[in-house]
């Protein structure tokens, strides 16, 4: 088990931040997401997935994967860690990040990980908090943070993945009300979730990758 360590934290107080997600509004944020993550996750039929979410969530899931949740420093579910991620590099096709990746430089790390261990042509969604909806009322106070779609695209390319120029809206825009209905765009929607492709050559250079080792000095590449 990779031991829990600064540079491999969710982010600075996640374990303060992410509990809101398992208080009323969190939770009716959450349910309204769980359709887009299933079929997200069952997309690609026979492929490995990754799902990291801020709370323990039951739900049911087509294929094989991990889901892990965020636990105070590191993850937990499966298997308890940190980064770099217990994973081999191009492992899994798809990757969910459901309001786990912190905005700002703090979340590079987190982001270029899923570039390393998506497989090319591996899609990685991203869901984030709306800093344009009503809803921002029922986090304020909470510590979480909100961003526009752009900096997301940015910081994605910027990791040799290519996102979708177009997010999803998603959740309530006001009421705690769960609503599993998607829109184009991110509108009042209190998240948003955006899609991003691995390119089989990155556009932008990447720095060298260590190969994960996994014990005995066996590489995971």
């Amino acid at each position: 088990m990779p031991p829990l360590h600064p540079a491999g934290q969710v982010a600075g107080s996640a374990r303060n931040r992410l509990t809101w997600f398992d208080s009323p509004p969190g939770r009716a944020l959450l349910d309204s997401e769980s359709g887009s993550v299933r079929s997200a996750l069952g997309e690609r039929r026979g492929h490995p997935w990754l799902w990291l979410s801020p709370v323990a969530q039951a739900l049911d899931v087509d294929g094989h994967g991990v889901h892990l949740h965020a636990h105070g420093d590191g993850w937990n579910g499966s298997v308890r860690c940190a980064l770099p991620l217990p994973l081999p590099n191009e492992s899994v096709a798809t990757i969910v990040l459901q309001h786990v990746a912190p905005t700002g430089r703090a979340g590079y790390p987190l982001i270029e990980e899923c570039a390393r261990v998506l497989i090319p042509g591996g899609r990685c969604w991203l869901y984030a908090l709306n800093p344009l909806s009503p809803y921002r009322w029922r986090w304020s106070g909470s510590g979480l943070g909100a961003s526009e779609p752009m900096p997301w695209r940015w910081r994605l390319r910027q990791a040799g993945l290519d996102p979708d120029p177009v997010s999803e809206g998603m959740g309530p825009r006001w009421r705690e009300d769960p609503i599993e209905a998607r829109q184009h765009g991110l509108g009042l929607r209190a998240a948003y979730r955006l899609r991003a492709e691995k390119r089989t050559i990155p556009l932008t250079p990447l720095r060298a990758q260590v190969p994960l080792r996994l014990g005995d000095g066996v590489s995971a590449a």
